[in-house]
């Protein structure tokens, strides 16, 4: 457990108690509430003590003296953002503790059949262990209650359009009722359904349905803004969230539409990248819109949405002793400039600004030309874009903004453009790493299966000469260069590609056991059991049933018909043993 520093904000004041790293006790009633959220938490700001926790509902969840001084810090927007009135943005903390959450037990299950960019993992979104909190993380808005406060919702799920739509509701509403609206809203959400992949839920809250589809990773990518889907008679009518996740890709890019395919490959490659906004909601909106680029790719590196000086991390982003880390970085303090000069990409956007119909655009500029103080908007990197600018799609989002085409149309072009790229980026290493799983007849009911080959960086990089995307995607450009310099900044061994490689390699090997599961339900077993020693057919009982577990647990894909075959076939085994392994095997 960490402990408190004395230069932190001050400890949180009535229903707190002290931290540790524990949780609610499995049979407590807040299972459901916590399939949603861990906490929701309270942040006020005193001129004299500074900012405070003053309040974690459910009151026996706990937070480490770490986790406490960090949601303290990022509830309120930097000094120098000028923030005036109620606003929303996200952060993202890092987690202490380990996993506190024991008695949920269809995360895995929920978790494998989400989409790979939304899974989250036990708890952690990347090798370092990094938890997503509010939106993907914290919301905050400051109260007209006397004196500044923040209201923060803490979550896993990064389900940032749903949870800006609940602060909206629950907000203003608490600032004015405080704890008794807070208790009534949480207890509702304690009778929310579980967030099961493909399921459409209807979500009460304060008077409110709030209709949202949880994606699942059989959702095939919409070419066109969601449809709605039925009311089922509901009174009162549901609002429908078109999606829980997706933002307004196309208000977040609008001042950098003219470099969109830059920053995807920027972000693709894994490089270090700051975003400095005039706000932390524009900075948090920014950082989660560029790592939604990579759909369906899981973005695999770490990523703050906003983040200030006052982070436990500030030491190891700013040193210069070596390398800038894997991190897009969003934040609003000017100081950053001088502080992170030696990131090789820093993206300054301004407060929104059009130019006649249509919104000013940040130019591309030399890291040279930026300055410590007053630093135009514009995008500085030495980077080289390998891929040529699609101005088909930037004249058709242009026109659109002339014509007021409706802001979802003009995001729905604009992700799937970016989910193109991402797919014939892919596309190549789905091919090659299909080519490594031994084949079907190799695989035989009485042999341990044949391994699958292993990835070999100089094989792919030749496949790419008759199977690289530069033969089938329309948008030009460097594609062979783009991976051979992928390949020289060390992408293979990026958390991207990890992530991804690892995921694949899971899915294959599953498969693989699937399909020997398959062969042994096909085969004759009472011919192979025939001259068999009991220990052979014990083992072959324990494997078979060991299987049929993780199958039941949706870990191996098999038909259910397998299934029943394999239960079939261990009675079948256990019944030809002596009446005493029998009983071992079957207790009554």
């Amino acid at each position: 457990m960490d402990a408190g520093s004395g230069a932190g904000p001050h400890r949180a004041r009535g229903r707190l108690g002290a931290p540790c790293s524990g949780a609610r006790a499995p049979g407590a009633p807040w299972a459901r509430f916590s399939a949603w959220l861990e906490c929701v938490c309270v942040v006020t700001f005193d001129l004299e003590l500074g900012q405070a926790l003053e309040l974690v509902y459910p009151s026996d969840f706990r937070l480490t003296d770490k986790e406490k001084s960090s949601i303290c810090y990022l509830s309120f927007p930097d000094s120098h953002s000028g923030c005036l009135g109620d606003t929303q943005f996200s952060f993202r903390i890092r987690q202490c503790g380990g996993q506190r959450r024991p008695w949920h037990t269809d995360d895995r299950h929920c978790d494998s059949g989400a989409p790979a960019s939304l899974q989250t993992g036990e708890g952690q979104l990347s090798p370092e262990g990094l938890l997503p909190e509010g939106p993907s993380s914290g919301l905050g808005w400051p109260s007209l209650a006397p004196g500044p406060q923040s209201l923060v919702l803490v979550s896993r799920l990064p389900f940032v359009r749903l949870f800006q739509a609940l602060l909206s509701l629950v907000a203003p509403e608490y600032f004015d009722k405080l704890t008794p609206c807070l208790e009534a809203v949480c207890n509702e959400i304690d009778q929310w359904p579980a967030p099961v992949p493909g399921q459409t839920l209807n979500l009460p809250v304060m008077g409110v349905v709030l209709q949202v589809h949880i994606p699942s990773r059989v959702d095939k990518p919409e070419s066109g803004p969601p449809a709605q889907r039925g009311h089922e008679n509901l009174l009162p009518a549901p609002v429908v969230l078109s999606s829980v996740h997706e933002l307004d890709l196309f208000r977040c890019f609008q001042p950098v539409l003219a470099h969109v395919q830059m920053l995807w490959e920027l972000v693709l490659l894994g490089e270090p990248l700051v975003v400095l906004a005039p706000s932390p909601a524009v900075s948090s909106e920014m950082v989660l819109a560029l790592t939604s680029c990579l759909q369906p790719l899981k973005f695999c590196c770490d990523y703050r949405p906003y983040f200030t000086v006052h982070d436990s991390e500030f030491k190891e982003f700013t040193t210069r002793t070596q390398a800038p880390p894997n991190v897009v970085l969003g934040v609003t303090n000017p100081f950053f400039i001088k502080t992170l000069q030696h990131w090789p990409h820093i993206l300054r956007v301004g407060e929104p600004r059009m130019l006649g119909d249509l919104p000013k655009q940040v130019k591309l500029k030399k890291p040279s030309r930026l300055k410590t103080l007053d630093t135009k908007p514009g995008l500085y990197t030495a980077y080289t874009a390998h891929l040529h600018r699609d101005k088909a799609l930037l004249r058709r989002l242009f026109k659109g903004l002339q014509k007021k085409r409706p802001s979802d149309v003009q995001t729905a072009l604009l992700r799937r453009h970016l989910l193109e790229l991402t797919q014939s980026f892919i596309f190549p290493l789905e091919h090659y790493m299909a080519s490594l799983m031994p084949l079907q007849k190799s695989i035989t009911p009485w042999k341990t299966p044949p391994q699958i080959r292993p990835f070999r960086q100089d094989d792919f990089l030749r496949s790419l000469e008759h199977a690289g995307p530069q033969l089938t995607c329309v948008l030009k450009g460097d594609w062979l260069g783009l991976y051979r310099w992928v390949d020289s900044r060390r992408f293979f061994k990026s958390p991207h590609f990890d992530g991804w490689y690892r995921q694949r390699r899971k899915e294959m090997a599953q498969k693989l056991e699937a399909l020997h599961l398959e062969a042994i339900c096909e085969a004759n077993i009472e011919v192979w059991m025939k001259g068999k020693s009991e220990v052979e057919v014990v083992d072959l009982v324990l494997k078979l049933r060991e299987r049929l577990v993780r199958a039941q647990g949706h870990q191996l894909p098999v038909k259910e018909a397998t299934l029943k075959q394999a239960r079939l076939y261990i009675e079948t085994v256990i019944s030809s043993l002596p009446k005493d392994l029998q009983v071992i095997l079957c207790p009554p």
